[in-house]
């Protein structure tokens, strides 16, 4: 009686009425409207509002062709060194124990704690005209602040969880028995790597790389301080947005607008199938 009398508070409670599932339900609906669903309609509306002709000529301009060709130039530098950081941080967390392991983990969610405009006036304290590095590097005619290298960093650090923060718990949760089986056998540790460590993880690497790219994408605050908003050579897209908007140019500010917000919908969707393979190899895993 006792068990049947448990059973049944258990079902009571975790039963909710159909009128409190509905109403949950209505407001996270209108939550995702209000948020996503009705800016992004509004994005696209404002930027096809004067027709495609003067939709297509906000991208005739050589400074949002420059934010363009930056951004994606931005992006092929800083997520490679963040895939190599990424895994050779997951295999080390996963694979080894020593000293200093927790603070590593610690370092590694920094940049989720740390503003990215702090970061961004952090590199200018080290690298601009008058910071500590600075004026070494200028000596040499090198220029990070203000320039490519400085946005890179900055994109860099804001960045580099994400590939780390997939990779680690899928690693520890396979442990190392496929890697020593592949050892034992007579394989090489650079074609364990690639043959057994790879193949294990994969998913999970493309998912972290996708994240990685859709932020550095969409950096904005730490890009903005490190920039110096240098029309045609500094400015990526989403800072383009801003000096469009700032200008009234309203065409070109949503025009721009909608190209992020369409790679974000891209991303979206890739994601979603990511996460699908993803759940697969962690139950995979799990079954052997």
């Amino acid at each position: 009686m006792s068990r049947q009398a448990d059973g049944g508070r258990a079902r009571e409670v975790t039963a909710e009425p159909r009128w409190m599932r509905r109403l949950l339900i209505g407001i996270a609906l209108a939550f995702l409207s209000l948020f996503l669903i009705v800016p992004l309609v509004v994005v696209f509306t404002e930027a096809l509002r004067g027709g495609i002709g003067v939709y297509r000529a906000a991208f005739d301009d050589p400074d949002a062709r420059s934010a363009i060709a930056l951004t994606l130039t931005v992006a092929a530098i800083a997520v490679p060194l963040n895939l190599v950081f990424g895994v050779a941080a997951a295999w080390s967390i996963a694979k080894f124990d020593f000293p200093g392991k927790s603070i590593l983990i610690t370092l590694i969610d920094l940049p989720f704690s740390v503003s990215p405009v702090v970061a961004g006036l952090v590199f200018v304290l080290l690298f601009g005209s008058q910071g500590w590095i600075g004026p070494w590097l200028k000596g040499y005619g090198i220029d990070v602040i203000f320039a490519l290298p400085g946005i890179v960093l900055a994109t860099v650090f804001v960045t580099f969880p994400f590939i780390a923060r997939e990779l680690i718990p899928l690693m520890q949760d396979q442990g190392s028995a496929d890697e020593e089986a592949a050892l034992t056998l007579g394989a090489s540790g650079l074609r364990t790597f690639f043959v057994v460590t790879i193949p294990n993880i994969k998913w999970a690497l493309l998912y972290g790389v996708l994240l990685c790219n859709a932020r550095a994408m969409g950096e904005f605050g730490a890009v903005a301080v490190v920039s110096g908003h240098i029309r045609g050579l500094t400015n990526t897209m989403p800072l383009h947005v801003e000096i469009m908007y700032n200008e009234y140019n309203l065409v070109g500010a949503f025009a721009m607008a909608s190209l992020l917000a369409a790679l974000a919908l891209v991303t979206l969707a890739i994601k979603s199938f990511l996460e699908w393979r993803y759940a697969g190899a962690i139950a995979s895993a799990a079954a052997r």
